[in-house]
């Protein structure tokens, strides 16, 4: 599960990252189905991201129904008048690999999220499958680049690349490199760039503050 929450300052948004931090220790882990749960911090100054890995989505739902009212109660009332948005259900399609020995620690993750015109599965996979395609005949890998992971929304309309950098300026710096974006101007990235039924993307920077797991 992905979502995000507006809260508009840094203050804000500190006292609600402090909020969830203390709702989630201060009493026993929520759901048996939760595996983990992690907050991160738009580098905007006002918004939060939430991602959370599920056992599946009958155990995400059964807490939708029966914990997390409970829970955000506690979260709105140190904070009142937060914005949550986008939320979707996703499954984890594919995640490049780290090389070996590296011990890099993510000091910045990027959100990129796709959209298609229509809901199609497949598409959403041959479309992945094209983006490593390109990364794997990229001749000027991004440095500060760590790893990848695609998501799949399971409503078929979006992808969502989580990606681990070394830091922000390793991001900024690989989006400034000749290309369009992170990639150079090869076949390979236009086909990906040029997908057919491909309607648009953003991309967000966000900064680690919370992780949690069961257990």
């Amino acid at each position: 599960m992905v979502g995000r929450w507006r809260l508009g300052t840094p203050e804000r948004l500190r006292a609600a990252v402090e909020a969830v931090d203390r709702g989630r220790r201060s009493r026993e882990w929520p759901d048996a189905g939760l595996l983990s749960y992690s907050v991160l911090a738009g580098n905007d100054g006002g918004t939060l991201l939430h991602y959370s890995q599920w056992r599946d989505q009958e155990a995400y739902e059964e807490f939708v129904r029966t914990r997390r009212d409970e829970c955000n109660a506690e979260i709105d009332a140190a904070v009142p008048g937060i914005e949550r948005v986008g939320l979707r259900s996703y499954e984890l399609y594919r995640s490049s690999e780290r090389a070996a020995g590296e011990r890099r620690v993510p000091g910045c993750v990027v959100i990129v999220d796709v959209e298609f015109d229509r809901p199609g599965r497949e598409r959403q996979k041959a479309w992945t499958d094209a983006v490593f395609e390109a990364l794997g005949s990229e001749p000027a890998p991004a440095s500060g680049g760590i790893s990848a992971h695609f998501h799949i929304s399971v409503d078929g309309t979006h992808v969502l690349n989580y990606a681990e950098w070394e830091s922000e300026q390793a991001h900024i710096d690989a989006l400034a490199a000749p290309g369009d974006g992170v990639g150079s101007d090869t076949e390979a990235w236009r086909r990906v760039r040029n997908y057919a039924g491909l309607t648009g993307s953003t991309v967000r920077r966000y900064t680690p503050v919370l992780s949690l797991t069961a257990g």
